[in-house]
């Protein structure tokens, strides 16, 4: 394994990942409810990530609107406030040797909900700190409150919304955006036929229920510049027959890339309930490598990958340009310092307090 690609840097706009390594985002439910904002538990969560060697480090779905939160306890981008109290985040990563991203969301007909280790389950009452969702159409997530249907105007607001706070994010110091078109949240709402009911511009036709996400990537690249590199995740297959798929994800991905996306993330499911998702190692690989190879983009790999030697394979029989960890890394934070032994690749930023365990054994 000497020769993996695993370990080669992959550079992306005016940016230089160490390695493809990265950190996929993880909702914490651990933000002030009163604000949105970061606290010690951010700062050593991700911080862990850029110690332990990851190449990419992003950020939980973070709103960009107050009614965008999934819950009233999640990160908010929506001010400049917030936007400061990433600095420190940011500011550890980088002097770790880690990329600071951040994936920017709007939940739509998901949010306003209880975390998931609470008590109670679905929507959170306005009494009790929760707020009116909205979405493309009024059509209810199973088991939580209809959304509000978005007008032209409310759409507009949406677009400006996303474009505020990417320019937030990068003053507040994150290398690398990504914006969350995955796991049932707005933008995938308006992607998938199955909770977008629109007659108007943007319902029906592939081309008007990928306008809202074509329109965020493009206002986004036009705002950030070119030197930021721009992610998109989706979710690429509802799991259901006459859903949202890969076919039409290939097709919308190769859109974004046209108007300045650089990277797309494949993960899949979370529109609707009651589907079978075959839960095994890897299981979205195969997703990423169709995207990649018919919609000719970039894409990363995610999905229950849990050991270096997986996720070198991956890499470097090309199926994916890079591969994200979630529930492994949460279990060791310290994957990619771990994957460089195991592997017998000699990397030059272990931590030096951490220097001994680079040994041979």
């Amino acid at each position: 394994m000497s020769g993996t690609a695993l370990f080669t840097p992959l550079v992306l706009r005016g940016i230089s990942l160490r390695n493809r390594i990265w950190v996929a985002p993880m909702c914490q439910y651990s933000a002030d409810a009163e604000d949105g904002m970061t606290t010690d538990w951010h700062l050593v969560h991700l911080g862990s990530f850029g110690q332990g060697g990851a190449g990419l480090v992003i950020c939980e779905a973070t709103a960009v609107s107050p009614e965008g939160r999934i819950s009233p306890q999640d990160l908010g981008i929506w001010n400049d406030d917030q936007a400061r109290g990433f600095r420190r985040i940011t500011d550890f990563l980088h002097s770790q040797g880690a990329a600071a991203g951040i994936q920017l969301a709007h939940a739509g007909r998901k949010a306003s909900t209880f975390r998931p280790w609470a008590d109670e389950r679905g929507t959170v009452p306005v009494d009790a700190g929760g707020w009116q969702s909205v979405g493309p159409s009024p059509v209810a997530f199973p088991g939580y409150t209809a959304p509000a249907e978005l007008d032209s105007g409310a759409i507009d607001g949406v677009v400006d919304d996303f474009v505020a706070a990417a320019l937030r994010s990068i003053e507040a110091g994150f290398d690398v955006l990504e914006l969350h078109a995955a796991h049932g949240y707005l933008i995938h709402q308006f992607l998938s036929p199955l909770s977008n009911e629109r007659t108007d511009e943007y319902g029906g036709s592939l081309e008007n229920r990928a306008r809202l996400l074509l329109r965020i990537v493009s206002a986004t690249r036009a705002a950030v510049g070119d030197d930021v590199p721009l992610l998109v995740r989706f979710s690429a297959t509802d799991w259901a027959v006459d859903g949202w798929d890969e076919q039409q994800t290939s097709v919308v991905a190769r859109w974004a890339r046209d108007l300045g996306a650089d990277v797309f993330d494949i993960s899949s499911g979370g529109n609707i309930t009651g589907v079978t998702i075959p839960l095994t190692p890897g299981y979205q690989v195969p997703l990423a490598e169709y995207i990649a190879r018919t919609g000719d983009v970039a894409v990363s790999a995610v999905g229950l990958i849990t050991t270096s030697a997986q996720a070198a394979q991956i890499v470097d029989e090309g199926r994916a340009d890079a591969v994200m960890l979630g529930r492994e890394m949460l279990r060791d934070p310290h994957f990619a310092l771990r994957a460089a032994h195991e592997l017998g690749i000699e990397i030059d930023y272990w931590p030096s307090q951490y220097a001994r365990a680079s040994w041979p054994e």
